[in-house]
């Protein structure tokens, strides 16, 4: 980031905030240019010469939008998700992708508290009869909470929240997450237990989720979940669509198992008028109100504006998604280097299947110039973003590693062998049982995994790779290149890695892939007679 006076600064405003937002910015000496409801032929337009966009989430920040953007060194969205901006394309030009996590945790809890205490009483059942012109009280009789059992799937910022307003309303309340619970981290709520998942479906009389979706929380509750949960329990998700079987909640709910459910998102959003939940009197649906309060909305338009203003006048990247602050000289060099780093945490936060106790990080040869905080915290950043909630970027994933428990170890040996620098890290779960190492460097401006596991390899850590293990005979390649081809799919990479005492005496092979399969082709290759397991990782 270059020096400049705040009247320097062009900071556009793309969506609607808060006017308080505005205000902060003028505070500082920064006068900002608002144009909202842009097309991306318009904004592409408007970007030359820019230094900022403030979003929300209806403005879309693309690859072609950030090409456009000559000047371009942050794009601030005033919210959690990032999912509207080509967060690879801004680390790749250098541009800060920043946040506001914080901002509407209150507001989605408060929203989970209001779902659960409208499911016990028939709220919304009750107020559609009196509005149909009738006064009776058949079938809706309701549920004390008191003394009832909160079961919150998910311990972070939000779920800690529902956790303590769970406590208020005089509930036994016990948790489950995947990287608190087994590993020796104490709660973060004074008086809520964590258990394992099964034990805390069994127990809850309320069960509400409070995690992220990727492909190891899809379908987190499905049939042999629901199966295990209390006869007539309750279900409520104020988190991401898809965590739910909906098929089998429908299912649950026709057999009377469950009485009922409450949903402020869908796998599909909107739902149409023909959707199995829409009509069902023991379903309360909402439309993704999770973060729909002025507080928070006044919350989240302050901290973009703040931060925004902290970056251009005092160079301090809060809530970074990508890269942190550095001078334009600095984040170029640094960034094919934290680009490898962020791809190394993806892979081994999608192949560890078990919770993170160590990390094992080295930074050899001319690596060993560049800065080894920024380095591990992108590491870090990219092995927590698996399994945490929106939110992990390079300010906070430290800490939340040592919430977790990770330790983490830094090697002390400086040479690279055969390369003039590398990156090497290596994830183990509690008690060793089990491992996984990959190492990487850069080449110009490209980033290349060197190694993965046992295996010497030359790939780019981009976009889909599928990993196999099976036993080594003969064509087992071509059956899955034909099984790719038979569902229309392009081979980018391939790397084969001979049988190893790592591998249990499988050979492996490494496929970097141009789209993503659908779970169907993943299917159809573990079926294959030689394959042992197969495993998609998303770079």
């Amino acid at each position: 980031m270059t020096s400049r006076t705040p009247a320097s600064v062009r900071i556009l405003v793309c969506d609607e905030l808060d006017p308080i937002a505005l205000d902060t910015l003028r505070a500082r000496g920064i006068e900002p240019e608002v144009r909202v409801g842009m097309t991306e032929e318009e904004l592409v337009a408007a970007v030359p010469g820019v230094h900022a966009l403030l979003v929300r989430s209806a403005t879309k920040v693309p690859a072609r939008v950030l090409e456009a953007a000559d000047a371009l060194e942050l794009v601030g969205r005033a919210g959690v998700g990032v999912d509207n901006v080509d967060v690879a394309a801004a680390t790749a030009r250098g541009v800060v992708v920043m946040n506001t996590p914080t901002g509407n945790t209150i507001t989605t809890a408060e929203l989970a508290i209001s779902l659960l205490t409208s499911l016990a009483r028939h709220v919304p059942r009750a107020d559609r009869s009196v509005r149909s012109g009738q006064w009776s009280k058949k079938g809706l009789m309701g549920t004390e909470l008191t003394g009832k059992t909160l079961g919150v799937i998910g311990l972070g910022r939000i779920g800690a929240e529902v956790a303590r307003r769970g406590q208020g309303l005089c509930m036994k309340v016990v948790a489950h997450d995947p990287y608190l619970s087994g590993t020796g981290a104490a709660s973060p709520v004074d008086g809520v237990a964590l258990v394992d998942l099964d034990e805390l479906l069994e127990q809850a009389d309320f069960v509400t989720l409070h995690v992220p979706l990727m492909d190891a929380t899809r379908g987190l509750i499905g049939k042999e979940q629901i199966a295990r949960m209390k006869p007539g329990a309750r279900l409520i998700n104020a988190a991401r669509g898809g965590l739910i079987d909906e098929a089998a909640m429908i299912e649950a709910l026709d057999a009377g198992h469950l009485a009922g459910a409450a949903m402020d998102v869908l796998a599909d959003e909107p739902p149409g008028p023909d959707h199995p939940l829409v009509g069902r009197d023991d379903v309360i649906l909402t439309p993704h109100l999770g973060a729909s309060s002025q507080e928070a909305q006044r919350n989240v338009a302050v901290q973009v504006a703040e931060q925004a203003a902290e970056f251009f006048l005092h160079g301090v990247a809060k809530n970074a998604i990508n890269l942190p602050a550095l001078s334009p000289a600095e984040r170029k060099e640094l960034g094919p280097w934290a680009k490898l780093a962020t791809a190394m945490g993806r892979y081994l936060g999608q192949r560890t299947q078990e919770p993170i106790s160590k990390l094992e990080f080295s930074i050899l040869g001319e690596a060993r110039k560049l800065s080894e905080e920024h380095l591990e915290r992108a590491l870090l950043s990219g092995l927590l973003a698996q399994s945490l909630d929106v939110g992990v970027n390079l300010v906070n994933a430290p800490q939340l590693a040592k919430e977790r428990g990770i330790r983490i170890l830094r090697g002390e040996e400086e040479e690279a062998g055969n390369f003039a620098g590398m990156l090497r890290a290596r994830v183990s779960s509690k008690g060793n049982t089990e491992s996984h190492l990959v190492a990487g460097s850069v080449f110009g401006d490209h980033a290349r995994f060197t190694r993965v596991e046992g295996v010497h390899v030359d790939l780019d850590p981009s976009g889909p790779m599928l990993i196999t293990r099976h036993h080594d005979t003969p064509g087992v390649l071509g059956k899955i290149g034909t099984t790719l081809g038979n569902a229309g799919l392009n081979i980018r990479r391939v790397e084969l890695g001979p049988p190893t005492k790592w591998s249990d005496g499988l050979a492996s092979a490494f496929l970097t892939l141009y789209e993503l399969p659908e779970p169907e082709v993943i299917q159809a290759i573990q079926a294959l007679e030689p394959m042992v397991q197969v495993l998609l990782v998303k770079l």
